[in-house]
């Protein structure tokens, strides 16, 4: 099992930057591909980007492409989330999933979560 907390969202204003943070309890932290998710008020989750267990590989959605840079550091059991360019769009509570074995980019697929962190950019 893995626990996770997010950390890092806030108000901020369009073009900022944030970096959210992933912090992961356990030790087979490395067991896991994460990937980080966001809901805006009266929409569907929807994938933000994810990076497989040994960081080689990573994908994004088309909307942050560009924008956004997702790592990971195994040593410190956390996964980074860098937002540049911020836009009012990219208002969401944003979350952290794990899941043993490859990424994915649908939700669904996804076994543990954390509670969130809200990022809200003014305009």
């Amino acid at each position: 099992q893995v626990q996770l907390v997010e950390s890092g969202g806030g108000l901020v204003q369009a073009g900022d930057s944030l970096r959210l943070s992933c912090a992961a309890s356990g030790r087979t932290f490395l067991l896991f591909a994460v990937g980080w998710f966001r809901q805006a008020p009266g929409k569907e989750r929807e994938f933000v980007a994810a990076i497989s267990r040994s960081a080689d590989t990573t994908t994004y959605a088309d909307s942050v492409k560009g924008r956004f840079t997702i790592s990971r550091d195994n040593a410190l059991n956390t996964v980074y989330l860098q937002m540049n360019s911020l836009k009012p769009e990219d208002t969401a509570v944003y979350y952290c999933a794990a899941r043993r074995s490859g990424y994915s980019r649908g939700y669904s697929q996804y076994d543990y979560w954390g509670r969130g962190t809200q990022v809200t950019v003014s305009s």
